[in-house]
């Protein structure tokens, strides 16, 4: 991978940087925010992974982070915040970061991470590079949605649904192949995100929310909670 380090705690950054050299990895580090963001601007397909620290100088995190997005829907983004930060872990996944790792934390766990995301984001890179002819052929298709794992298209009543992060799209289809049936937030962390995240359901939910504000734009909304339980895809309100 060629990782794109957003850290404004050198020690930290010299740490990840041998774990990085024991993977085969490459990694540029960057200690401000807007550096990192000038850094991603100047060369956005060079980049298989950025993780972005949130307190930096010059720019914070949040900001580099809606930029990056804006630019890109596919790169990986990994925030570091800190423990106690929960309303940052929350709104840093809205902006679209795919995971986060609290500080301080162990350099495997990090590593571990990075490996889950980059293994999902290479399963959609393939999926996106097969043939023209099996374009039309869609994995997952009712009366009024369909889906494509090979281009990572979705459509609800005719409309692309824009705009879709690597785990968003994930998420959505791990729902939407099996309509109606009930799936609990420990679930949806094991299947979509390759790992336990030991009960932190706030992912899970942080991801909802911003699914459901893509989905909004094109029809009604198709990802209903079920209280005390879950989520589940239901597409039967959508009209003809």
């Amino acid at each position: 991978m060629n990782i794109l380090m957003i850290e404004d705690n050198e020690s930290v950054s010299e740490m990840m940087q041998m774990f990085f050299l024991n993977e085969g990895w490459e990694a540029t580090f960057k200690y401000d925010g807007k550096e990192g963001l000038d850094a991603f601007l100047e060369e956005p397909d060079k980049w298989d992974m950025v993780t972005l620290d949130l307190n930096l100088p010059s720019m914070d995190g949040m900001m580099v982070g809606r930029e990056i997005r804006k630019l890109s829907s596919t790169v990986p983004i990994i925030m570091l915040t800190a423990r106690d930060s929960e309303s940052d872990q929350v709104i840093g996944l809205e902006m679209g970061a795919d995971d986060y790792v609290t500080k301080p934390f162990s350099p495997l766990t990090l590593i571990a991470r990075m490996k889950a995301l980059h293994r999902r984001s290479e399963l959609a890179e393939q999926g996106t590079a097969t043939t023209q002819e099996n374009d039309d052929v869609f994995d997952v298709q009712t009366a009024h949605f369909k889906m494509n794992t090979k281009t990572r298209e979705a459509y609800l009543a005719g409309k692309p649904i824009d705009g879709l992060t690597p785990k968003e799209f994930d998420l959505l289809f791990t729902l939407a192949k099996k309509p109606r049936q009930v799936f609990s937030r420990e679930q949806l962390l094991e299947l979509v995100w390759d790992y336990q995240y030991f009960g932190d359901e706030r992912t899970v939910d942080a991801h909802i929310k911003k699914l459901r504000q893509k989905i909004e734009k094109v029809g009604p909304q198709i990802i209903q909670t079920v209280w005390g339980v879950g989520y589940k895809f239901d597409d039967s309100g959508v009209a003809e």
